[in-house]
């Protein structure tokens, strides 16, 4: 079987797509997972147009309430294509139609809602550079390291399942790009030959770059447009 076309049996924005805007139960699960994974580069967008911590929680909360009671899915025909653009054109509206009133939704407003962590979101924010990257572009950055984190995390989680936490730990940011040691020195931590680390981080890298593929494919609406994301990404964190 073609592995992209197996993966993307399993997508979540392609079954939310193929639903269009029926109340199809395997459509709305896919679509609270991926805004479960994605919510924070709303936030950030949020808080870059100068919106405090608290106005930044309840916008995005309630842009979240809204959207998965599926009064936005009806964009869903329009947008096509990549969950990304779609969020952020989504959340466009909905700020939009919030301007006039003189707070968002209370947090969760009495309806089902998607749980945010507002504590660590603003902890992540501060943490953001303080240049003048405007909104759009910082939410595209984050959604980018939030990608990429995620594939992170699943990566990790296999090691954890397969007995090898210690050497996904030791080689982690290796395989992120960001190690300050040598793989000599690494294998010494882990009393290795330096062969078998080359080795080890040769397969960590190899899985870890079809994980951020699955986790790009899960975001577009079919095959064709992973390639074209994926540079797109890159240009993003290359900036």
């Amino acid at each position: 079987m073609n592995p992209t076309a197996a993966t993307f049996a399993t997508t979540h924005w392609s079954v939310v797509l193929a639903a269009g805007q029926s109340t199809d139960a395997q459509a709305s699960e896919a679509l609270e997972q991926l805004c479960r994974t994605y919510w924070y580069p709303l936030y950030a967008f949020v808080r870059r147009q100068g919106r405090s911590p608290e106005d930044a929680q309840d916008l995005t909360q309630g842009f979240f309430a809204r959207l998965l009671e599926k009064n936005y899915l009806a964009q869903v025909e329009r947008q096509k294509g990549k969950f990304r653009s779609f969020l952020l054109a989504a959340l466009r509206h909905f700020l939009a139609d919030q301007r006039d009133r003189a707070r968002a939704v209370k947090r969760g407003g009495g309806a089902d809602c998607l749980s945010l962590d507002a504590q660590t979101a603003e902890q992540r924010y501060c943490l953001e550079p303080v240049d003048r990257m405007d909104a759009e572009k910082i939410y595209e950055r984050r959604w980018a390291m939030t990608l990429l984190e995620q594939a992170l995390t699943r990566l990790r989680d296999e090691n954890i399942a397969a007995g090898k936490l210690e050497l996904f730990e030791r080689l982690r940011d290796f395989v992120a790009g960001e190690s300050d040691i040598s793989s000599a020195e690494a294998a010494t931590q882990l009393g290795l030959t330096e062969s078998t680390v080359k080795s080890a981080l040769h397969r960590l890298r190899q899985r870890y770059r079809e994980l951020v593929r699955e986790e790009v494919a899960h975001t577009v609406a079919g095959p064709a447009e992973i390639d074209a994301e994926l540079r797109y990404l890159i240009t993003v964190m290359s900036q």
